[in-house]
């Protein structure tokens, strides 16, 4: 069965780092994009960041750059979110997803091959 499964998340005051991961099974990310996307409550879903596993290059969202950190570790077919001073509107649901050719922060693309069901990072003022 293919699975993307998140996890990671949780309860941190404001100003504190969190690292999400995004483990998969049934398949490997190997040449994959892979991106992480948030959606806060009564927001629609924005992304974060995306990686290729193909060349290794990442973008992220303008507004967080130098605070979030996209990462891999091919061994473990596991994709990482570092996040660090964290704020309240960092609030959110965390999903990962992989896609074999797209994955943009700035349009969600919704038909991603895989995604995660979530998890969920709250930061506390």
């Amino acid at each position: 069965e293919v699975q993307l499964v998140e996890s990671g998340g949780g309860l941190v005051q404001a100003g504190g780092s969190l690292r999400l991961s995004c483990a998969a099974s049934g398949f490997t990310f190997g040449d994959y994009a892979v991106g992480w996307f948030r959606q806060a409550p009564g927001k629609e879903r924005e992304g974060v960041s995306c990686l290729s596993m193909r060349d290794g290059s990442t973008n992220y969202a303008d507004a967080l750059k130098g605070r979030f950190t996209i990462s891999s570790d091919i061994a473990k077919n596991t994709v990482y979110l570092q996040m660090n001073s964290l704020k309240p509107e960092d609030t959110a649901v965390y999903y990962c997803a992989a896609d074999r050719y797209l994955c943009s922060v700035t349009v969600i693309y919704y038909g991603m091959d895989y995604w995660g069901k979530g998890t969920l990072v709250t930061v506390s003022s």
